[in-house]
């Protein structure tokens, strides 16, 4: 399937003011409701990374997840699992950061990497790049290097992707929106 980048960009619904005054929400969940569109998406990161030496997909919570799985179904890699704090059962690393509207803890199991494997990070969307930078960290603390961090939509007003590529953390998106796009 061929992508198409203007479908994506409108199945992606702006919610002003959400969480809180002046913070325009890029809602996803339009994109997921369009079977075409998902395809797209996924299809398209599938064969970015087919051939690629990624060998774990890290799916950030939660709408990381969404995609996560899938691209871990289909290129047959396992799936770690990045969660807010204290959602995870097991033994874990923690590292807190700031996002564009507070301050958070993600975590993973400290025995899903073991060193030396290529991660492949994924959100939804890339604003601040607080989440992204704070889950490098993580993989980066187990011993193992993120290969490139990918999500459906970039946010460059906000910064995060510079300060990502500034981390050292390859990023792709499929598209990205100005702050005063609708």
């Amino acid at each position: 399937m061929i992508f198409d980048e203007y479908t994506i960009k409108s199945l992606i619904r702006p919610v002003p003011d959400f969480p809180k005054p002046g913070v325009t929400f890029r809602d996803i969940t339009p994109l997921y409701h369009s079977p075409r569109a998902m395809r797209m998406v996924a299809d398209s990161l599938i064969q970015r990374y087919v051939e690629s030496p990624v060998t774990h997909i890290g799916a950030i919570d939660a709408r990381g997840f969404l995609l996560g799985a899938v691209l871990a179904y289909e290129l047959n890699k396992p799936l770690v699992l990045f969660r807010k704090a204290g959602k995870l059962p097991a033994d874990t690393l923690r590292e807190s950061y700031a996002t564009e509207y507070s301050e958070t803890t993600l975590e993973m199991h400290r025995d899903a990497l073991s060193g030396g494997e290529q991660v492949l990070l994924l959100d939804d969307l890339i604003a601040t790049g607080g989440t992204f930078l704070a889950a490098a960290r993580l993989v980066r603390q187990c011993g193992a290097n993120v290969y490139e961090a990918a999500a459906i939509i970039d946010l460059p007003d906000l910064g995060g992707s510079r300060s990502m590529q500034d981390a050292g953390i390859p990023t792709f998106t499929l598209c990205a929106f100005a702050e005063d796009e609708q």
